[in-house]
């Protein structure tokens, strides 16, 4: 019997995109699933790290990975339906996981969709815990009664915002601010842009943009320091955020949210946003993949 092998992918050409892509489709229909492996961030410079399994020349399995604070590695991954249950996705894993160690990184989390039973048996199977849910939404119809021109203004970072950044969302999220710190240091891509609320000369929140593809933004870290909450300042950063990537001409507008943040969920839906898949999170220990 023909063995697969695992390669590291080098090669983000078009053809070389377009095969994932009919992968992630196929394994989609076949589990009747909303997977998404998150092939806009596979880039020659900067993007996600990724290996394929190939068998003959057919892509049989496929993993990304990412490290947005170079502890706790993100990961992707999926194994076309006619070859699971054959060590594909540990084979994967122990590759990414020799790369991971070299850089450092202790853990591991895993993205899969919540209606992939077969996903969730294989991270079970391999002795992943159950981390947290989150939905995806999506921008469906955006309310620009919700811009209320207040006196509040969005502006681009400047340099002597650090360290209110860090404060704000630290508090707002619950970390360390050392860890915080390091996040922003590790995340500042060409690509990523942090807005901060200003109102009347008082920063009293942010909110970032990933612009992952040329009609693709997904917001994230979008926050308000807890001195300033409730005051109606979350609705109109969203508000104003949205305004401007739909004024650049972006169609697919998306954020994260926890499924338990049932007043994050109230906010985003009453802007226009509506859940378009769940996914749950896996962690394990790196070390746990080690060949």
């Amino acid at each position: 019997m023909q063995e697969y092998k695992i390669l590291k992918m080098n090669d983000f050409s078009n053809h070389q995109i377009s095969r994932v892509r009919m992968l992630e489709q196929l394994c989609k229909d076949f589990d009747g699933s909303s997977l998404r492996v998150g092939i806009e961030s596979l880039k020659e410079n900067g993007g996600d790290k990724a290996f394929l399994c190939q068998m003959g020349n057919q892509l049989i399995g496929y993993l990304s990975w990412y490290t947005s604070d170079e502890i706790e590695a993100n990961i992707n991954a999926m194994v076309h339906p006619d070859y699971r249950r054959q060590g594909v996705f540990r084979s994967l894993m122990n590759k990414a996981a020799a790369e991971m160690q070299i850089q450092g990184i202790k853990t591991c989390r895993i993205r899969i969709p919540s209606n992939s039973k077969p996903g969730i048996d294989c991270v079970k199977h391999l002795g992943a815990n159950f981390n947290t849910s989150e939905f995806t939404m999506h921008l469906v119809q955006f309310r620009s009664d919700m811009l209320h021109h207040s006196g509040l203004v969005l502006r681009l970072e400047e340099a002597q915002d650090f360290d209110f950044m860090v404060k704000c969302s630290s508090q707002a999220f619950g970390d360390s601010e050392s860890w915080t710190r390091n996040y922003f240091k590790h995340t500042r891509e060409p690509e990523r842009v942090t807005y901060l609320a200003v109102d009347r000369l008082t920063p009293v929140g942010m909110v970032r943009v990933n612009h992952v593809h040329t009609d693709t933004a997904v917001i994230h870290d979008f926050c308000v320091h807890p001195l300033y909450q409730g005051r109606g300042y979350g609705r109109e950063i969203l508000a104003r955020v949205v305004n401007i990537l739909l004024a650049k001409q972006y169609t697919q507008i998306r954020l994260g949210v926890v499924t338990q943040n049932k007043r994050a969920l109230n906010l985003y839906r009453s802007i226009g946003f509506e859940i378009s898949a769940e996914s749950h999170y896996y962690v394990s220990a790196i070390h746990h993949f080690n060949d």
